[in-house]
């Protein structure tokens, strides 16, 4: 069956009442937001208003927004205030202005339509549209019924009344919904021609169709329906088949380049058990195969949409030209996700531990601005070595096994490994049987025995494999492999198994077999253009007998790209350094006669020491050194600490950790001190104190710490101190640099309205960890006009849920009624008391989003950003710019000309800054390419950014300088990073959290299957997983962690 456009996701028309959504696409807005006054209509004013009747609306600031007073009510209007939605004192009082009664279209009354096909956004003073694009419905209170007299007016006087009036509410389901527009391309930097690895794919003139297929019995095994397939385009292609050679997806749809000479027809075809080599007859296999015209995927639109005429892919048409050309490759190699690996497309390297990797490439289809493109990376993954099982799992334990008995650990690990396993028999000569693995059994193969007739006569499996096979085993101590099923289970000593070649490993790789893996993929740009350009020849795409059936023809160069190389930044550091300011050059620079902009204090602190070889005099050096080199870089640093350092047992972390913590905070308490820092000195290899020192230090002391490892305090090198010192700064509150522009207030859409940036990610657990909770973290500016100190917050949701759960949330407390939180209006309230303001501009960079749920996420979580705003001030909503920050994509970019040194940074990749927002860029769409960092090893991957909501009207320009910028600006480096730092902060808090779960959650169950059920209902629609989706949630946060970058 093809998959529906994403434009029409089951379900994204339907949401649940929390969501603020009906049925049936409709945002059914809550009146007291549908019916505002004129008087509430008029915005933010910059100063009082000048009254009378008609005069002017809001002001607008520079980037056509409206300016704000301070506090969360905006002035120059009437205001309705629900004293009870948040504590009082906390925001300023509502505020009477003296504005206008400005007539003008409030968001939400009936929108006209507009050139786009959707419906044109609010209007604001001076008649400019705020959003091209139909707006997501807004929460604010409780919704009043239709009808209903909604009082305006503040406190308790009452202004006017007036009746509500029918509204058309913007459309809330995704079908309606269009990304932004691109607002022209960027012209800033200097201009220069890249390759990109995606190649030209003629856009075939074919009439192409979609069959039905319905194989029975019904197999789950794409290989066998495949198999099925074959065989009756073997039989039956000249003879019913009209010569078409037709591509199929393995599962339900068949498609052809032009019509079959039949609308419905059943075949039967046999196939044949692969040949075990025992001799005998092999097993044949029946299959009825109904082929039945489905429809017609049309080209035409896929034409219109390539050439910016039609805003929706039509996925359908796409998905036909990805699978034609996955054909081939399908045959020939070994399928994984969109890649194909094969062990002659590259040596194979031993990753230890019984794996090794298979080079193979990365395949798809892509729309872009030059048209149909075809993108080919090179890739490597882990596969089991085909391995006598015996040896696998000597490598595995990575011992000698005959040595001693398995313990309960060992036969965990050999479990779990072989689970799901396929392996053949070695003792039957050359009859090869293949099995797969579905457990160990709990005995001994000495002790198993089995019943052998229907008297329940038992016989031992040594006994029956020396009688039936003349086998002697000799690991009688080993449990036997448990093949079939656990109905019927079959036991099969390890050593006459064999594991069948071509299995990719899929569970959780351990550090050493990363950086294997991570060893054989790094590659030069150099010579991963050249491997790229191989494959492309090598799979001969001319001769691809399914891409010239269905017309199909793929450029063998690659694509050459206009980019530009954006400059660099200037940083501000503090006056008192000898630079004052600094230029980085080619995304480096340090911090040599230069001081922290703004150094923290820390004027307490203490030292643990838990590594056995590191003597009491080299840490009390150690942090001597750390504190010089903190002092000098800027900060205020007391020389001495509170305690002596003191020596810990790394078992006893937590009751070392608090009674030392008890003790220094019995000398300060007197004095009303704090303790500022803790300094802990780690053993290289630490396995989980770290994770639980920062648990018990963040979520229990309420403490920053910063841990260091043995060989960095016997090194004490100068570069390591500074980098440190550079962390530590910003974990108790201080900046490193912050942008020249940003404090002469130059940067367009941040500067001109105090602005405020998220970054958001959800990590989800490891492959093979079925029960453990998915982790969101969310992080946001404290900062304005500076932005670079961000606070985060953290929090658990059920497993592989994408959607950040807890942007916003409400409940009912029995005593103050209904209660508003979440992640998002905490970090609102802590900007505004950071710094006094109100943000008026909300920049959202969410990362770890696929393309298939940029609909789903947008919707879920700019309507929690929306609801989070109206829940702190009735009609408070400003505006929003929602990109989403992608790292997981094949594009890689390569300098024109790999001889020219001024292209090029010391690794040969293309230099830092390089932008490309045409060309391989989405035909229509708000997206680019960036490349903010300088190369270090390997071939760089450009971060892509794609523009989801946009009510700011960002320039091309302006959004492109502003991420590149901000990647100046991560606290814990003098280099500029390959991701906006808000997204890689978020990703840090993530990372993080994993650490505050109880020891058990990470392996074991921690969902209810209720949580298991919201999962699946959320995967593919916009509602809310239930709420017995019950997720253990984390350990709070201490208040004062929670304020500072503790996670850098």
């Amino acid at each position: 069956m093809v998959r529906k456009r994403r434009t029409e996701l089951p379900g994204a028309g339907e949401s649940s009442q929390d969501t603020g959504v009906g049925r049936g696409g409709i945002a059914q807005r809550p009146p007291a937001q549908q019916q505002q006054t004129p008087q509430q209509q008029s915005g933010y004013q910059q100063g009082r208003g000048r009254g009378g009747q008609g005069s002017q609306g809001p002001q607008l600031g520079q980037g056509g927004q409206p300016q704000g007073g301070r506090g969360w009510v905006p002035r120059g209007g009437q205001q309705v205030i629900n004293p009870q939605q948040y504590p009082a004192g906390l925001l300023d009082q509502p505020h009477q202005g003296r504005g206008s009664q400005q007539q003008q279209t409030s968001r939400g009354t009936a929108p006209a339509p507009s050139q786009h096909g959707g419906f044109s956004g609010p209007m604001y003073a001076g008649g400019s549209s705020l959003t091209p694009t139909p707006e997501l419905h807004q929460a604010t209170q409780a919704p009043q019924q239709p009808g209903a007299e909604v009082v305006h007016g503040e406190s308790s006087s009452y202004q006017s009344v007036q009746k509500d009036e029918p509204i058309l509410a913007a459309p809330a389901s995704s079908k309606s919904m269009r990304f932004p527009l691109r607002p022209g391309k960027g012209s800033s930097g200097t201009r220069c021609i890249v390759k990109a690895n995606h190649f030209f794919a003629e856009l075939p003139d074919k009439d192409l169709h979609q069959y039905d297929v319905t194989i029975t019995p019904e197999v789950t095994s794409r290989g066998v329906n495949r198999a099925v397939m074959a065989q009756l385009v073997k039989l039956y292609k000249v003879s019913h088949l009209g010569r078409r050679l037709p591509a199929y997806d393995g599962r339900k749809s068949l498609y052809t380049a032009g019509p079959l000479p039949f609308v419905s027809k059943d075949f039967k075809i046999t196939l044949l058990d692969e040949d075990d080599g025992s001799g005998g007859a092999r097993r044949e296999r029946e299959f009825k195969v109904a082929i039945k015209l489905a429809s017609r995927a049309d080209l035409h639109h896929l034409g219109l949409f390539l050439e910016g005429r039609q805003a929706d892919a039509p996925q359908e048409a796409l998905q036909v030209l990805d699978i034609v050309l996955r054909e081939l490759p399908t045959s020939r190699y070994t399928p994984v996700g969109r890649s194909f690996y094969d062990p002659n497309l590259g040596q194979r390297q031993p990753l230890g531990e019984g794996l090794e990797s298979w080079r193979g490439f990365y395949q798809s289809i892509r729309p872009t601005q030059m048209g149909l493109s075809l993108n080919i990376d090179m890739s490597s993954t882990a596969f089991i070595e085909p391995l006598p099982v015996i040896e696998f799992v000597t490598q595995l334990l990575n011992r000698d096994v005959s040595a001693r008995p398995l313990s309960d650990s060992d036969r965990v690990k050999i479990k779990k490994a072989l689970r799901g396993v396929k392996v053949e028999v070695t003792h039957r000569g050359n009859m090869r049987r293949k099995y797969r693995i579905f457990g160990l059994t709990s005995q001994a193969t000495r002790e198993l025995n089995f019943p052998v007739d229907e008297r329940g006569t038992l016989k031992s499996v040594v006994e029956y494999f020396r009688e039936t096979y003349g086998f002697a085993i000799q690991h009688v101590q080993w449990p036997c492999l448990q093949v079939g099923n656990a109905q019927r289970p079959n036991y099969l000593p390890m050593e006459v198994c064999k594991i069948v070649e071509g299995q990719r490993y899929s569970k959780r790789l351990n550090e050493r077999q990363i950086t294997a893996l991570l060893k054989v993929t790094c590659q030069r740009p150099q010579d991963r253009e050249r491997d790229i350009l191989k494959t492309v020849a090598h799979n001969n795409y001319a001769n691809d007998d399914y891409a010239k059936e269905f017309g199909i023809k793929i450029s063998r160069n690659l694509a050459s790209v206009e980019a530009r190389i954006l400059p660099p930044p200037w940083l501000k550091y503090h006056d008192t350094g000898r630079e004052k300011d600094c230029l980085p050059q080619v995304g480096q620079w340090n911090m040599m006669n230069k001081k922290m902009v703004n150094g923290g204090r820390v004027a307490n602190w203490i030292c643990i020491n838990f590594a056995r070889n590191v003597q009491d005099n080299t840490a009390r050096t150690f942090c001597q050194e750390l504190a010089q080199m903190c002092y000098i870089s800027g900060m205020e640093f007391n020389p001495d600490p509170v305690l002596t350092a003191l020596s810990g047992r790394p078992e006893q972390v937590e009751r070392v950790l608090k009674a030392r913590f008890h003790d220094a905070m019995t000398k300060l308490q007197p004095q009303n001190k704090e303790l500022d820092l803790l300094i802990v000195i780690l053993p290289d290899n630490n396995g989980s104190l770290y994770g639980d020192l920062k648990r018990i230090c963040e979520t229990d002391l309420g403490i920053v710490s910063q841990c260091c490892l043995t060989k960095h305090v016997f090194k004490m090198s100068k570069q390591y101190l500074a980098n440190v010192a550079l962390k530590i700064n910003v974990k108790v509150g201080g900046r490193n640099t912050v942008l020249r522009d940003a404090i002469s207030r130059r940067i367009p859409n941040v500067s001109d309205v105090p602005t405020i940036i998220f970054g958001a990610d959800v990590t989800h657990p490891h492959p093979g960890e079925d029960s453990s909770p998915s982790i969101a973290a969310v992080v946001a500016s404290q900062d304005w006009p500076e932005i670079t100190k961000y606070a985060g917050l953290v929090c658990a949701q059920a497993h592989r849920q994408e959607l950040i759960q807890d942007l916003f949330k409400e409940w009912q407390d029995p005593n103050k009624g209904k209660m508003s939180g979440g992640m998002i209006k905490e970090l609102l309230i802590s900007f505004r008391r950071a710094t006094g303001q109100k943000p008026q501009r909300i920049i959202f960079y969410r990362d770890g989003v696929s393309e298939g749920q940029f609909y789903q996420v947008l919707l879920y979580e700019l309507d929690a950003i929306r609801k989070a705003c109206a829940s702190l001030e009735p009609n408070y909503q400003p505006p929003v710019t929602f990109v989403v920050v992608q790292k997981r994509h094949h594009t890689r970019l390569f300098a024109n000309s790999h001889q020219d040194r001024n292209s090029t940074d010391r690794s040969g990749n293309i230099l830092p800054g390089t932008v490309v927002d045409s060309k391989i860029c989405h035909p229509t769409e708000f997206d680019f390419y960036l490349c903010s960092h300088a190369g270090i090893q390997g071939t760089s991957r450009p971060a892509h950014y794609h523009v989801l909501w946009d009510e700011n009207k960002f320039q091309a320009d302006a959004l492109q300088s502003l991420t590149n910028n901000l990647c100046y600006t991560y606290a814990r480096c003098t280099r500029s990073v390959s991701i906006v730092p808000p997204a890689y902060y978020a990703h840090l808090a993530a990372f993080r959290a994993r650490f505050y779960m109880e020891p058990d959650t990470s392996d074991s169950g921690s969902m209810t299957s209720g949580a298991a059920r919201g999962m699946q209902q959320g995967g593919r629609t916009t509602r809310t997983p239930g709420p017995n989706a019950s997720v253990r949630p984390l350990p709070a946060l201490k208040e004062n962690v929670k304020r500072v970058m503790f996670y850098c």
